[in-house]
């Protein structure tokens, strides 16, 4: 939600709508709280658009066996809790039930419709795993190209860290493992620019305490609303996806990208989703494109952009809900 807030306060973005898959969470549940979040900026002129309920091929069962056979990996997303049975279920949300109600088309055919409508001027933002841009790219052909960029949360090369999820598999991410034949699907499609956010780069950014302290005192809605669903101390301390949307705002917050060419391990073994990269001259004889690998950030500069964007008023925003 913070990495939507802050498209929503820039006064330099036009957001055309917000689009919705399972990842860390169900989709339904995912639609729920962006819609209680336009709600409470004042921004309900903006539709959320639901996209996939499950990854394209990855099942909740393959990928228990897969944890027996090759060990459980830290965070399994959606599927940490239940499983599958619960998936359209909406349990009470801390923010409130919101009321308005989430658009009746889909968000692959969304997204066609705009860069047909916008050709060469939409941005894709994708912060969770990328189910909704593959179906995009499978239904038109031309989708990819008619974009502006596709900015991506996502994948993994080399992070330097002691934690457990990457030191031991630093090639594992969760958006792309989530879904890697999606992933596998976008990476292969004729975009004119792709960025992507790597662990490489997340890992070296934190919100507490100088975002969550910058913001004590600010009476925007956004402040308010960060401060309060924020629970402190902040258990996982990174600003995955706000990193991705800050930086296409400021791409001179990247100090250090690699330029390479990306794809996604889609066999069904020990390395499945895990993010594959050549240089220039190695890569396979494949359709694959390069991409900007984000790996490392200027971190004060990060923190006070997201203060001040998070700070500000919310531009075209119209009675704001408590």
């Amino acid at each position: 939600m913070t990495s939507l807030l802050v498209l929503l306060q820039s006064p330099e973005v036009k957001v055309l709508g917000i689009t919705v898959v399972t990842g860390d969470d169900w989709r339904d549940r995912e639609v729920a709280h962006a819609l209680r979040l336009l709600e409470t900026i004042g921004r309900t002129d903006i539709h959320v658009y639901p996209g996939a309920a499950f990854p394209l091929v990855r099942t909740h069962e393959w990928t228990t066996l897969a944890a027996q056979m090759y060990g459980k990996v830290a965070f399994e997303g959606a599927w940490g809790g239940p499983g599958d049975s619960v998936w359209d279920e909406i349990p009470p949300l801390g923010e409130g039930a919101p009321r308005t109600k989430a658009a009746e088309e889909d968000a692959a055919h969304f997204m066609i419709r705009m860069v047909h409508q916008y050709p060469h001027q939409v941005t894709i933002y994708a912060a969770g795993p990328l189910t909704n841009v593959a179906l995009a790219v499978r239904l038109d052909p031309h989708f990819a190209e008619l974009a502006q960029q596709l900015v991506v949360m996502g994948g993994s090369l080399n992070p330097q860290t002691q934690a457990a999820e990457w030191a031991g598999d630093p090639r594992h991410e969760f958006n792309f493992w989530f879904d890697p034949e999606a992933a596998n699907i976008v990476l292969h499609a004729k975009w004119p620019k792709i960025s992507v956010t790597t662990i490489d780069a997340s890992l070296k950014t934190r919100m507490e305490p100088e975002v969550l302290d910058g913001l004590k005192g600010a009476t925007s809605p956004a402040a308010r609303y960060t401060l309060k669903y924020t629970t402190r101390p902040v258990m996982i301390n990174y600003l995955w996806d706000e990193l991705a949307a800050a930086a296409w705002l400021d791409p001179s917050l990247i100090t250090s990208e690699r330029y390479v060419y990306m794809d996604i391990d889609i066999n069904h073994g020990p390395t499945y989703g895990d993010t594959l990269i050549w240089n220039e001259g190695t890569e396979p004889r494949l359709p694959l494109q390069k991409v900007h690998a984000q790996v490392d950030v200027d971190l004060p500069r990060l923190q006070s952009l997201l203060i001040k964007l998070l700070s500000s008023p919310t531009p075209n925003a119209t009675a704001p809900a408590e």
